[in-house]
């Protein structure tokens, strides 16, 4: 999935998590998840504390994209999407 430098991968749950995202919201986090490949530390990502160091938060609406970028194999692999509400519950 993408064309940048950076490989996106999507967990298969954090594929569920995005199939149950309304469709007008679905498209904005796709389109989000695809410019990681290009910027994997966009404008207004945030380092997530306590998490693994290469662990990052990017928002997209009301919506939270959780991620790993691992440089030195130039992929992205995205976590979690959840409402902001319920992003960082266990």
């Amino acid at each position: 999935m993408g064309q940048g430098q950076y490989d996106i991968q999507i967990k298969p749950a954090a594929q569920k998590e995005i199939n149950r995202i309304p469709p007008h919201n679905r498209v904005r986090i796709e389109t989000a998840i695809i410019n990681l490949a290009d910027n994997p530390r966009p404008h207004g990502a945030k380092k997530l504390q306590g998490a693994e160091d290469n662990t990052y938060r990017i928002r997209v609406g009301q919506y939270r994209v959780i991620y790993r970028i691992y440089d030195s194999e130039l992929v992205v692999l995205v976590v979690k999407v959840a409402d902001r509400k319920d992003i960082y519950r266990p």
